[in-house]
């Protein structure tokens, strides 16, 4: 792509460049002394600079090109903005090495972005664009209304950080992580896109203090990957499922998040092995609050706390029954759909729908132990277990206290 701006920007002088001859020297330079902002960007040496963006919204035809290192791009705040009109899908801000179409493995070192607005329109690509950055560093930013993903990481292998930027609105994923690895994502927002954070065939993912609410599909699909943990995020109202596991994924801890209103389900381990999910609260959570499928094993499900909208003396918040399904007063529990060899213990289920813990297909070598429930049978039905697993199959059930 080639890059395009027709953006007017009246201008003073421009920080200046090494004489001819002299090693370069990072600059600074403020973006309103050029007459474009990508002429602004074409200005920065190989041995980069910081460059400054004005206040004012800003059209993009096509997308800003960054392909210098050592490179921050700086705004004012929401007050610059950074406008994609393009309708093709191209992304409103693109950053790769000028070599990348030839050369897969080019990489670029330290690129940052902090402190201002990217949006698009349903037809346009990602706010966002990277491709072979290592340790990139996203900071501050305000991403929204994108056709494609908000951020996208494509092969940023080393180091890349996602911080205090919000991500909201986007038809495709709120971030979308591939190819990553020592991944940081900590005290984001993100609003309504159709996935909140994708990351798949990396490992290490640190996912932390993050606010995830209204999704339309799912809110964290992490593939084949490991050694990773999500913890202590608010993952609220997706219409899909909080949080997924498939594709080979083993060695990721799922912990101290909470986990409400999600549609679909709270977390799913499609394929996973080797994992924790502990001292989770699962809240109003339909159809599941954890599912294990037959591909996963080997898994720790301990301390967690199932419930509904209990508050107390005998009142819940919600209603048993509603129009609108989220309303509905709603507590789910543990079920494994063939999965083997997981120990479920130290959990407390409370006002669920249904069992608190539910084995199929060919689930053996099971562990329930140490569990409190209470108050399940509020699907109406006083044959429900408070445990329905097959009797043989090397399963224990034992020590359980239900009320």
């Amino acid at each position: 792509m080639r890059p395009f701006y027709p953006l007017a920007v009246l201008c003073v002088a421009a920080a200046p460049l090494p004489a001819l001859g002299e090693d370069p020297a990072p600059v600074v330079i403020d973006a309103s002394a050029f007459e474009n902002l990508q002429a602004a960007l074409d200005a920065v040496p190989d041995s980069g600079g910081l460059v400054k963006l004005p206040p004012g919204t800003f059209d993009l035809a096509r997308p800003l090109v960054v392909s210098t290192p050592e490179t921050r791009l700086e705004g004012a705040g929401a007050s610059t903005h950074l406008h994609n009109t393009n309708e093709s899908g191209e992304p409103a801000l693109v950053i790769q090495p000028r070599d990348r179409a030839t050369d897969p493995k080019a990489r670029l070192w330290r690129v940052q972005l902090g402190n201002f607005r990217l949006s698009g329109n349903e037809k346009s690509g990602d706010g966002v664009h990277a491709e072979g950055i290592n340790e990139i560093f996203v900071h501050g930013l305000s991403v929204d209304h994108h056709g494609g993903h908000g951020i996208a990481l494509i092969d940023c292998y080393e180091d890349p950080r996602v911080a205090d930027s919000i991500l909201t609105y986007n038809k495709q994923a709120g971030l979308h992580l591939r190819g990553c690895h020592d991944i940081v994502v900590n005290g984001n927002h993100f609003e309504e896109n159709q996935d909140a954070v994708q990351c798949l065939d990396g490992f290490n993912l640190c996912m932390n203090g993050n606010n995830l609410d209204d999704h339309l599909g799912h809110g964290v699909v992490i593939e084949n990957t490991y050694g990773s943990v999500v913890s202590g995020n608010m993952i609220e109202e997706c219409q899909g499922i909080a949080i997924v596991l498939d594709r080979d994924c083993y060695g990721i801890t799922l912990s101290s998040n909470v986990i409400a209103h999600d549609m679909e389900g709270g977390i799913d381990l499609r394929d996973a092995h080797g994992c924790a999910v502990s001292a989770n609260t699962f809240t109003l959570v339909h159809h599941f609050s954890v599912r294990a499928a037959a591909a996963s094993g080997r898994l720790a499900i301990t301390g967690n706390a199932f419930g509904n909208s209990h508050i107390g003396d005998g009142q819940e918040k919600r209603k048993l029954t509603d129009d609108n399904p989220l309303q509905i007063d709603m507590g789910t529990g543990v079920v494994l759909e063939g999965a083997g060899h997981v120990n479920v213990s130290g959990n407390t289920f409370t006002g669920i729908h249904g069992p608190a813990v539910r084995a199929t297909g060919e689930a053996k070598s099971l562990l329930v132990t140490g569990n409190l429930v209470t108050d399940f049978k509020r699907d109406g039905n006083d044959a429900t277990p408070a445990f329905d697993l097959p009797e043989s199959d090397g399963n224990v059930v034992a020590n359980n206290l239900v009320d």
